[in-house]
């Protein structure tokens, strides 16, 4: 169980998360919605400890990870792996090699340094690589792949990792509709076939509806929203994004009246 309590980071006056606590079940796959600057971001790499809480908790499977420094914080990274917006990788290096860098936690740097990976290594990257069919893109240069190919290589980089939780920080926001079906597919099949925890930050409310178990809804740094995708009525998504609902659904169920689900009361 992934425990987050109270919550907050802070840039300068600027409260970007505002006292947000959570709970996220093993095995969930939860999709962070929200309009641009409601702290979908901060949450995740906060998580990550990529970015440093100004204060709360954070709690997995009952060991704090807001105090874990050093060799414990990087075992962290390693089991809470991190798929970025603009994929991460290396251009100038092949795809395997790519793939590989998740198993840094599984080596010595050394040897990383040197590409003296070990054949247990190699077989388990090029495996992830054939469970999504790119198998056949090993030995090319990453900067030579279509954006959807690349998004897909780094999610093979987060697979070896062999992480409990992958947190997907708007994966698909720079890819056209066919290779967002692609790289949702694939998160998909991490948290089903893979059984790991996926918590992803998306902007398309369809997507979110389609593919998570869970929409969790961050308005100013605060979860406004909390609960199943059937019960995220256009009102809700409304109260969310204001001005740029339009363009993030399109149908949603009309709530009864004088109702909102999910809605929490703001503070």
């Amino acid at each position: 169980m992934l425990v987050i309590e109270s919550l907050s980071r802070y840039f300068g006056a600027k409260k970007a998360l505002d006292d947000v606590s959570l709970s996220v079940a093993p095995g969930s796959f939860v999709g962070i919605i929200g309009r641009s600057g409601a702290g979908k971001s901060t949450l995740l790499r906060t998580l990550n400890r990529l970015q440093e809480p100004s204060s709360g908790r954070i709690i997995w499977q009952g060991r704090e990870v807001t105090t874990l420094s050093g060799q414990d914080l990087r075992a962290w990274r390693s089991e809470c792996a991190m798929i970025f917006q603009q994929f991460n990788l290396v251009g100038r290096l092949d795809v395997l090699t790519n793939v590989l860098m998740g198993r840094l936690h599984h080596t010595s740097l050394s040897r990383a340094l040197l590409k003296l990976w070990a054949s247990e290594d190699r077989a388990i990257a090029m495996s992830a690589l054939e469970q999504f069919d790119i198998a056949q893109l090993a030995s090319q240069r990453a900067e030579t792949l279509s954006g959807g190919q690349q998004q897909r290589v780094a999610i093979c980089r987060a697979l070896v990792q062999e992480p409990q939780i992958v947190l997907a920080d708007e994966p698909i926001a720079s890819l056209d509709p066919r290779n967002t079906k692609l790289v949702m597919d694939a998160l998909l099949r991490l948290n089903k076939h893979f059984g790991i925890t996926v918590i992803c930050n998306l902007h398309d409310l369809d997507i979110a509806r389609d593919y998570c178990d869970r929409l969790v809804g961050m308005s100013a740094g605060r979860i406004v929203f909390d609960g199943a995708p059937d019960a995220l009525t256009e009102s809700t998504a409304r109260e969310l994004y204001g001005l740029e609902a339009d363009e993030a659904m399109s149908v949603l169920p009309q709530n009864a009246p004088g109702t909102v689900p999910g809605l929490a009361a703001v503070a």
